[in-house]
């Protein structure tokens, strides 16, 4: 894209942000912060990658906030880069992608009641030019830890990087159900559809997420307090549903369906 092309860009997604948000904030800092730690434990923190998290100003289109891994997976400091900046490192193929998943994120919230906000978590992946010039795809996830009624002020997010094991797709979109609220799985042109019989039991998707976490199997026996004998069990009846045989291809295929 030309530089006057990125402008555009950045503008038309700014117009889908300030449909959710219509003033500033007013921060008690100690309070936004009290809360983003909560979130950070809810997030995967064993992901299927180096990531690192960030603090979106949504009302201001900026990142209020990004840690230090962001050096690791980008090769950029937090200092910087601000939005625009991150937009312009989008892959062109994937530039409208992004601004096709965040009109229909907004569109989303802007139609569910005002006290499930909270209860949803956004995921998508787009490849990110780094600072040595390769791309990454990065898988972006993402929840809103801060809003007044419709005023969704902050979203917090992690952005994992799934090259090793996503390098050659189209993005892929979901919007996952958290508190028992139903999910949508790989959404396409902007038609929202919940896969009514779900995949896997509540049980098997505990051990998928240990699973892509990086979790071997005794690990994920001493979490869930079940013998080893269980686990190995409910990994083959896994693998069986996704039509998979190894490991590796059930992180991907997990990654590309939006299971996670």
């Amino acid at each position: 894209m030309k530089p006057e092309q990125n402008e555009d860009f950045y503008l038309e997604v700014q117009k889908y942000w300030k449909s959710v948000v219509h003033k500033a904030a007013v921060i008690d800092p100690l309070q936004l912060h009290q809360q983003l730690e909560i979130y950070r434990r809810l997030f995967n923190i064993f992901q299927a990658g180096d990531y690192y998290f960030l603090l979106f100003d949504i009302y201001h289109g900026t990142i209020a906030e990004a840690s230090a891994e962001m050096m690791t997976v980008l090769g950029f400091e937090p200092k910087e880069i601000n939005m625009a900046f991150f937009m312009d490192h989008i892959h062109p193929q994937d530039m409208p992608y992004f601004l096709t998943f965040e009109r229909q994120v907004t569109d989303f919230f802007n139609q569910i009641p005002v006290d499930k906000i909270c209860h949803y978590k956004v995921q998508y992946d787009l490849r990110v030019r780094k600072k040595d010039g390769h791309y990454a795809r990065l898988l972006i996830q993402y929840v809103v830890v801060n809003h007044e009624e419709r005023n969704i002020y902050h979203s917090l997010h992690v952005h994992t990087d799934i090259t090793h094991i996503q390098k050659n797709s189209h993005p892929n979109f979901s919007i996952i159900g958290l508190h028992g609220e139903p999910s949508f799985y790989n959404i396409q042109d902007g038609a929202i559809t919940f896969a009514q019989k779900l995949l896997f039991t509540d049980r098997e998707r505990e051990i998928l997420k240990a699973i892509v976490e990086g979790l071997n199997s005794n690990e994920i026996a001493k979490l869930l307090c079940l013998s080893i004998h269980t686990i190995n069990s409910h990994r083959k009846n896994i693998l069986a549903k996704a039509a998979v045989k190894t490991p590796l291809q059930l992180i991907k295929k997990s990654i590309e369906e939006g299971w996670i």
